[in-house]
């Protein structure tokens, strides 16, 4: 027989059966629904608050769309010829262009692209030793990366000017571009030193005869808006390095003059800038030059040029003139800013540790997978493996059924088709449909229809173990159908003395839809792959409810089945390691169960299951100190989902969340190829999984789609599982709506 498939979506806790809801708590799920709406919100708010936190550090680290200078040659024609030939520094007093000179023997030390916390604190050393003061031209993400610089610099008595907040090329950016970049970096600095500033230096700017048509109008519009815009007479070019004598002696102005020097703090490797500055202020200062801010030149000097007012001296007496108090909105929002990028600078780091013990986690979980998954595929299919004289024996199915009368006839049917003799016992649940009347009107042989008040599925499994007349019980869903031979091969294990119980293999039935694709490929690899792994560990955490045999006496030993988690499939298989007792796993014993057809329903069964398997763990938590089989589970099988089933699939999405990221700030095309490698590495261990169950690789071609959407969607309820658990939240089961479309497969007999 061949049969369909599933893709690799990150591990969520096993399949199992489904909790039947009292039809008369109708009200009380409902209320609990309702209290769950909150969780969700959160959950969906800590989502977006993380995404939000990984768009404003992109933004701070990047310019979308790169950052290089893209004018070139452009003429300046329409800039006034007394700008191009006048001083560094342009303002527009009266709405007029007007330039103004460094006064003679003066030098206005100028620092561009900080603060960087390596080398702007040593410059600024070397500058309070020398008594000079220097005018900064700050990067806004820098600022606000590194507010307790700026502090400091502005109370050692610097200057400092907007140089724009992710260093781009103003002069083909929008207007709107524009004046968000100013803005930004004035919040930054209101909220770093409680000021804002008049100065402005765009950035690759130079001397105001490089001054274009294009960059033009972007320094009328700040002029009109008061801002000053400066520029420099001397270059250093200590961006090339190219030794502490060549910046000395290319920052030296010529014959006396008055100069506004270029420097940099930041941007790249500053060695040679700290090492040339004290050399560069002891020369000039030799040569009887006095240092100054841009306020401080402009206070001692008139304006020049055929636009000069000859008004007197320009802005505020003092060297900090251009600096003003922020207040009211401004000072609060650039502080708002401050204190979100501090949260960013904290959390990415993080968050980049977590994405790579997640990466090694899946990687190593990938690999652990296919090495055993292969080994015991090797191992229980070998000519001379055998557990011993073959289980023909008599067992008893229990089928505990809510309202299933969709499904309980094909159930049944095929459980009538069965190769090895059995009892077969229906725990009508307090049906309101006529479950129980369908099973007796069938008239099938060996069936008995046990009827109850509603109680829910583990006190209907219980009550199917007192009704068992044999040692062996099968437990299985109302909506779900076995093979022939699915029970023979499930109970073989059993001539074990040893074993316990044996988890079955749950196959999707109902895959034609794309939701039921998206499942059966989970089932394949996320489940059943597992399994094998688990079982070779010696350490199965789940039997799944669709199909289990236990032995009747070691139910019976632990208590049967547990109400108190939502995982009670999870919960006795934990109790039956406790107890001394093996389960494996068989793998030729498949059951064909009806998967959720919706969205909601599907995220409601996953909920439960998630959240059941973290009250599971917690309550089988002293295995960990245990000996013998407990402790064997809970230090080697207790670790293996808490890791893989909770921990790894929360943190999960930071894969994609850092893949979005890079692609949008570093390297689309190297994020991508990360990302279409991972995919790679789980279609190989799909495949592999496809091939030991003999499924069809066709329904691998929706892996990369799910990876997409369905993966993301898991993440979101595991995520909403652990907020209900740190909350204190208690589910309720929501019974899933039934289609009865699941039948014997064909070929099965």
């Amino acid at each position: 027989m061949t049969t369909p498939s599933t893709p690799s979506t990150p591990p969520t806790p096993p399949a199992r059966g489904r909790r039947r809801a009292p039809s008369r708590m109708g009200r009380a799920a409902g209320r609990a629904a309702a209290l769950q709406r909150p969780r969700v919100l959160l959950a969906l708010l800590l989502l977006l608050a993380l995404t939000c936190v990984m768009l404003l550090d992109g933004y701070l680290r990047a310019e979308v769309g790169g950052d290089q200078r893209v004018r070139t040659g452009a003429s300046a024609s329409d800039v006034p010829d007394d700008v191009l030939d006048g001083g560094p520094i342009l303002s527009f007093p009266g709405g007029r262009a007007t330039t103004v000179s460094v006064p003679d023997k003066t030098i206005v030390l100028t620092f561009d692209d900080g603060p960087d916390p390596t080398w702007t604190p040593q410059v600024l050393e070397i500058l309070e030793k020398y008594d000079v003061p220097g005018t900064f031209f700050l990067v806004g993400s820098m600022v606000s990366r590194h507010p307790g610089i700026v502090r400091d610099m502005v109370e050692q008595g610097n200057e400092v000017g907007v140089h724009t907040f992710t260093h781009v090329d103003l002069s083909y950016q929008s207007q709107a571009r524009v004046t968000r970049e100013i803005e930004q970096t004035q919040l930054a600095l209101a909220g770093a030193a409680g000021i804002t500033t008049t100065l402005f230096r765009a950035p690759y700017s130079s001397e105001t005869d490089a001054i274009d048509n294009y960059s033009w109008p972007v320094y009328e519009s700040l002029g009109e808006d008061g801002y000053t815009s400066v520029f420099i007479d001397t270059d250093s070019d200590d961006w090339k390095r190219p030794g502490v004598s060549k910046i000395v002696q290319w920052a030296t102005p010529e014959d006396g003059e008055g100069a506004s020097v270029l420097f940099h703090d930041a941007g790249g490797e500053r060695s040679q800038t700290i090492e040339a500055l004290p050399k560069y202020i002891e020369k000039m200062k030799a040569k009887g030059y006095t240092f100054t801010t841009v306020s401080g030149a402009m206070a001692d000097q008139q304006p020049t040029g055929a636009g000069s007012t000859g008004a007197g001296p320009v802005g505020e007496q003092g060297l900090q003139a251009a600096h003003h108090e922020a207040t009211g909105a401004t000072l609060y929002e650039g502080r708002a800013l401050v204190a979100a990028v501090a949260v960013a600078e904290w959390t990415v780091p993080a968050l980049s540790v977590g994405l790579l013990i997640v990466g090694v986690a899946v990687m190593g979980r990938f690999a652990m997978m296919l090495v055993l998954a292969r080994r015991h595929h090797r191992q229980r299919n070998r000519r001379r493996f055998s557990w011993g004289p073959p289980v023909t024996g008599p067992v008893s199915v229990i089928v505990p059924a809510y309202n299933e009368k969709e499904c309980i006839e094909a159930t049944l049917r095929s459980l009538a088709r069965s190769t090895h003799p059995i009892e077969i016992i229906v725990v009508d649940d307090g049906s309101t449909d006529g479950t129980a009347e369908i099973a007796e009107s069938l008239g099938l042989p060996g069936v008995r229809v046990v009827r109850q008040a509603n109680a829910g599925k583990p006190a209907a499994l219980n009550n199917g173990v007192r009704h068992a007349r044999y040692d062996i019980v099968v437990m299985m869903d109302g909506d779900t159908v076995f093979e022939p031979d699915t029970v023979r091969h499930l109970v073989q294990p059993f001539a074990d003395p040893s074993v316990g119980a044996v988890a079955g293999n749950a196959k999707v039935g109902n895959r034609r839809t794309l939701i039921g694709a998206w499942q059966h490929i989970e089932y394949v690899m996320g489940f059943n792959l597992d399994r094998r792994m688990y079982d070779l560990l010696r350490c199965m955490p789940t039997i799944p409810g669709a199909i289990g045999a236990f032995r009747r006496e070691a139910v019976l030993q632990v208590g049967g089945m547990s109400d108190d988690t939502l995982a009670e499939d999870t919960d006795i298989t934990i109790a039956l390691h406790r107890a001394g007792r093996r389960v494996v796993y068989e793998e030729h014993a498949r059951a064909w169960t009806e998967a959720p057809g919706s969205l909601g329903q599907l995220w409601s069964q996953r909920y439960r299951w998630s959240y059941g398997t973290m009250q599971a763990l917690w309550k089988h938590r002293r295995c960990l100190t245990d000996k013998g089989p407990s402790g064997r589970f809970g230090r080697v099988g207790m670790p293996l989902v808490v890791l893989f089933q909770v921990v790894t699939p929360v943190f999960a999405p930071l894969i994609d969340v850092f893949t979005v990221y890079s692609m949008v700030f570093v390297d689309f095309r190297a994020a991508l190829l990360a990302w279409l490698a991972v995919l790679a590495v789980q279609l190989v261990c799909a495949a592999y999984a496809f091939r030991l169950d003999r499924e069809k690789y066709r329904y691998l071609l929706m892996m990369p789609l799910q990876q997409l959407a369905y993966r993301q969607m898991m993440y979101l309820v595991l995520i909403h599982s652990c907020v209900t658990a740190l909350t204190g939240g208690r589910l309720r089961w929501q019974k899933l709506k039934r289609t009865g479309e699941v039948g014997t497969p064909a070929g099965t007999g």
